[in-house]
């Protein structure tokens, strides 16, 4: 699982360093090998390999006549690229991916889970002050998926 937030640098490539503290297990659970893909509040989405295959299978799976699965596989599976870690742990970020989230020097790596967001720095930390702004707890209490949720 990965989890917190480290805000790191790019270099002139736009190469990202992993934090040391996941090296080692995305080297074991997916030889350095990721999948870098787009998402729609416009930060990268990063990708052990294996977990990306199941998503891929996920969505692939979809009926090709409903447009909102024909945009979200154009979105996810369209955007999707391949990339490796090199052997000082730093991960090319493809420029297009660069571009659609707006990213050049400063970032926030952001673990979630089974996955990674990567955002720009500043967009990372005005999204989590509009986010704190906007939480309104008495929806997510009567939201049924995560009203059983205790934290």
């Amino acid at each position: 699982m990965f989890r917190g937030v480290s805000f790191l640098n790019l270099d002139v490539k736009g190469r990202l360093a992993i934090p040391a503290r996941y090296r080692e297990r995305l080297q074991s659970c997916c030889d350095s090998r990721l999948v870098i893909t787009v998402d729609r509040d416009h930060c990268l989405l990063i990708y052990p390999e294996p977990t990306w295959i199941e998503i891929e299978r996920k969505l692939d799976q979809l009926p090709s006549f409903n447009e909102q699965a024909r945009m979200l596989q154009r979105l996810y599976i369209g955007h999707a690229q391949e990339a490796e870690m090199d052997g000082q742990g730093r991960l090319l970020l493809p420029p297009a991916l660069r571009g659609f989230a707006a990213l050049d020097k400063r970032v926030a790596l952001v673990g979630q889970g089974k996955k990674f967001e990567l955002w720009d720095e500043e967009t990372w930390n005005g999204k989590c002050d509009d986010w704190l702004n906007q939480a309104d707890l008495s929806q997510v209490e009567s939201s049924s998926d995560i009203a059983s949720l205790n934290i």
